[in-house]
């Protein structure tokens, strides 16, 4: 058996749209999470956790790309959406490297289970993107044939994929989360004598929500507390399973979201913070983190240094022995010593900057948080809701954290003031694209449309 730092497996959970106080260890009173609060209570919680993005596509390209999205040129899809849509000629450049690319370098086995979300055309397959074997839906769960008057002409129906086919149009979603399971478990067991690398990307809590009768028959939250519960009940299927083939002790377990809650009335929630998805108040990009590593990252502990999403493919790399690639600019940093000294360690970052798709709107720098199009400057130490604003107080501290924004602009562009950004990388592109599924009024679809 393999010594547990020597390439230990590596599990990413990642859910859609869950918010920051949507967990009980993050302090739901309402939906009960117990296998999310035993992983906060075995490995350490971050509270200052942050994605690149407030939506779907940019946070993704940048969790796997160790990227701000603007590097990468997914920050707006080329028609002018937030996110791309199936069909769509646009995606992930097959020249970027993901975290599956360099950890299969490395001897890993890699998969993914559920959304993708980087681009639906051939080349922009997770299987062409470091990932041995991919089983899920390429991208929102509401893109696909629905009852809604605007919506039923808008989507062709939606494919449920096995690496590169289409196996299943307009599958139940009730019963994806479990099949998503079963799925993972098959690739743990079959991956059990090498390092691996799974990568769960939920679809829950993303509407429309459809969870399974027995979480809604248990739910005080109704069906948004319902897929929380079943995206914890999924975390401890898979827990059982490290256990159970005696791998615990080498898996390094990450439990994260891609952006804040989109709240409304649906049962969501981003307290204490301001703002939802959608927006570059904390709400929207604050989310929850939680790394667990037995006997290496210590139990039960909490760090409040400023980290992201982007860390994660230079932090892994080198927990798996390799590196960042050092060919092109990576805005990600190894935080292997905030996992492991939490207490102790600071934060690589001097600044993170708050995108809106292409719209430089917010920088932080230590507790200090200017919303540079609002004029609004907070004390997230003091003011983690960002109820009042103190940027009269402190002109040294905006002058800061300007100079920051400006250097930014310069890097990475900005829509608001029209700045191209440096150092950009193009985004993929193919010709003549192609949905992936087309309507067929003859096909025996389960779910004919989704209401």
């Amino acid at each position: 058996m393999r010594d547990p730092k020597d390439r230990p497996n590596i599990i990413l959970i990642n859910c859609d749209d869950l918010g920051y106080g949507d967990i009980g260890c993050y302090g739901s009173p309402v939906n009960k999470t117990p296998v999310l609060d035993r992983l906060a209570a075995e490995g350490v919680r971050f509270t200052d956790f942050y994605m690149a993005a407030p939506v779907c596509t940019p946070s993704r390209a940048a969790m796997m790309t160790g990227c701000y999205p603007q590097r990468v040129s997914l920050d707006r899809v080329d028609n002018g959406d937030w996110v791309l849509f199936p069909g769509q000629s646009m995606g992930l450049n097959p020249e970027e490297i993901t975290i599956a690319a360099l950890l299969k370098r490395q001897g890993y086995a890699t998969k993914l289970v559920g959304k993708w979300h980087l681009g639906d055309q051939e080349p922009f397959l997770p299987t062409r993107h470091g990932f041995d074997s991919y089983y899920g839906i390429p991208f929102s769960n509401d893109m696909g044939l629905m009852a809604w008057k605007e919506y039923f002409n808008r989507f062709p129906p939606l494919p449920l994929m096995r690496d590169e086919q289409v196996v299943q149009e307009q599958p139940d979603q009730a019963s994806l989360t479990e099949r998503y399971v079963e799925e993972c478990v098959r690739f743990i067991r079959d991956s059990r004598d090498e390092p691996f690398f799974l990568y769960l990307a939920h679809m829950y809590v993303h509407v429309p929500i459809y969870a399974p009768q027995r979480f809604l028959d248990a739910s005080d939250n109704g069906p948004y507390g319902a897929a929380v519960e079943c995206v914890d009940w999924a975390a401890g299927a898979v827990m059982y399973e490290l256990k159970r083939l005696g791998l615990d002790e080498n898996t390094i377990v990450i439990f994260t979201s891609d952006n804040g809650s989109a709240v409304g009335d649906g049962g969501g929630s981003n307290a204490p913070l301001r703002g939802t998805k959608g927006t570059t108040w904390e709400g929207g990009q604050r989310l929850p983190c939680i790394v667990r590593w037995p006997g290496v990252v210590p139990a039960g502990c909490e760090c409040g240094e400023m980290t992201t999403s982007m860390d994660l493919l230079p932090t892994l790399a080198g927990l798996a022995g390799t590196a960042a690639p050092d060919d092109r600019m990576i805005d990600g940093k190894n935080v292997r010593e905030l996992w492991l000294n939490p207490g102790d360690a600071a934060s690589p970052h001097e600044a993170f900057f708050y995108y809106l798709c292409d719209r430089l709107e917010a920088v932080r720098a230590g507790k200090w948080k200017l919303h540079v199009e609002h004029n609004e400057l907070y004390d997230l130490a003091a003011d983690i809701g960002e109820t009042t604003n103190v940027i009269d107080q402190h002109p040294d501290v905006v002058k800061e954290l300007s100079a920051l924004a400006a250097a930014c602009r310069r890097d990475l562009g900005d829509a608001i003031t029209e700045t191209t950004g440096e150092n950009r990388r193009p985004a993929g592109q193919v010709d003549n694209p192609k949905p992936l599924t087309t309507y067929d009024p003859n096909h025996p679809y389960i779910i004919a449309l989704y209401d």
